[in-house]
């Protein structure tokens, strides 16, 4: 058995490519979702907000599980790039819905670090990042 180079020098190649597409459409998910909770989460987390941590943390889980199946099952990065950004549309309406029919007042426990709350935003972001990691079959 031989390591041929030359066949891990495309795959490297590929990998790179995907990799950074990836990383940028997590950061770009990342952005859109605190963009679209009504608390500021970065400021939180710097004032030691552990709440805040841990619902941006579960979101980001339940985003990127998604995104890692998209590029288990994708063969070219146009596919990547569509299933990464429905994978980040369907997260941000599943807390979307979650905040205004559950958790009407989750900018105040959030700010208030009620780690409950937190566990429970963090559950369902990872939830249904699984289910969208699953329903990729393409």
């Amino acid at each position: 058995m031989y390591f041929d180079f030359f066949t891990f020098g495309v795959g490297a190649q590929y990998f790179l490519v995907a990799f950074a597409v990836a990383g940028v459409l997590a950061l770009d998910f990342k952005a859109i979702y605190q963009w679209v909770t009504p608390y500021k989460e970065t400021d939180l987390i710097r004032q030691g907000n552990v709440a805040a941590a841990v619902a941006l943390g579960g979101a980001l889980i339940g985003y990127v599980l998604a995104l890692a199946s998209a590029l288990t099952h994708t063969t070219s990065l146009p596919e990547l790039l569509a299933w990464g950004v429905l994978a980040g549309v369907i997260q941000i309406v599943a807390f979307t819905i979650v905040r205004v029919i559950f958790l009407k007042d989750v900018k105040a426990r959030i700010e208030a670090g009620e780690i409950a709350t937190a566990v429970y935003l963090a559950s369902i972001n990872i939830a249904v990042g699984l289910i969208n990691a699953a329903s990729m079959t393409s």
